[in-house]
């Protein structure tokens, strides 16, 4: 299956300022594209590419005052299968676990694992068959209990607030659940990239990226999605980290509006 991913986003800068992004596909996606990206920047000015502390692809610029346009493109192969449902892997003790791992246990920004739901986290689903099952409730709770609304979405909800409100965006799914299963000794860590109708009814809404999460089972990262709570095919990422703050799309060192914003992923039957 051939998968075509773009994306636009304008920005408008009364002054010169920094920026850096995160729009590139991630480094574990490039043996699968088949039409290299094409990468885009408007005006052409000088940029510089890095690799983040979480290995994501990042790129960084001092952009002059007035506007600002990113684009990128490309054509990704996938395998055409739904999500992987690992119902036998093993649960990793936390004493067995790599130290790379340890980290995505910890509270984060948006994710406080210190808080009152460690205790209720354990109360709710102490009882689950350790691994992928305990996974698979932490999901269908926080599918059941959180209603999604675009226009409610607010840049600083945190886990516990997500908890409580009861609504929130594809991120506020992600942030909760990534909490929950933290508390249970279940490392998880956020992802966000291009998510497609693909095998689905299609949604009317304009497509946004979408945001995921991973857990650590028998040794490797399986994806997960408690806001739709369904395998799906095509999930391409673009980064991942301990929670939506680490994964910023954008981070402008400067006053700043959004002028466009549009994504797009479809599949395709040829490269051309």
């Amino acid at each position: 299956m051939l998968i075509k991913v773009e994306c636009e986003i304008g920005l408008s800068f009364p002054n010169p300022a920094a920026v850096i992004w995160m729009l590139y596909l991630h480094p574990s996606v490039w043996p699968s594209v088949r039409v290299h990206e094409q990468f885009q920047v408007e005006p052409a000015i000088p940029v510089s590419e890095f690799n983040d502390v979480y290995g994501n692809r990042c790129g960084r610029a001092f952009v002059p005052a007035g506007r600002l346009t990113l684009r990128n493109s490309a054509i990704v192969e996938d395998h055409g299968h739904p999500d992987p449902q690992p119902w036998g892997v093993h649960h990793h003790p936390v004493q067995e676990l790599p130290n790379d791992a340890i980290l995505f246990l910890l509270p984060s920004r948006y994710c406080e694992v210190d808080s009152e739901l460690k205790e209720w986290a354990w109360g709710k689903f102490g009882h689950h068959a350790a691994g992928w099952p305990l996974v698979h409730a932490v999901c269908n709770f926080v599918h059941n209990h959180v209603r999604f609304d675009y226009m409610l979405a607010r840049a600083n909800r945190s886990a516990l607030e997500v908890y409580r409100e009861r609504v929130g965006v594809c991120r506020d799914f992600t942030h909760l659940a990534i909490t929950l299963l933290r508390c249970l000794n279940v490392p998880s860590r956020y992802c966000t990239g291009y998510l497609g109708d693909i095998g689905v009814r299609p949604d009317p809404a304009p497509m946004d990226f979408s945001a995921w999460f991973e857990v650590y089972l028998g040794g490797h990262w399986y994806a997960a999605d408690a806001r739709h709570n369904t395998p799906r095919t095509g999930r391409i990422l673009l980064a991942h980290g301990r929670d939506a703050a680490d994964v910023a799309l954008t981070t402008a060192f400067g006053v700043n509006r959004l002028e466009s914003f549009k994504v797009g992923t479809v599949e395709v039957s040829s490269l051309s």
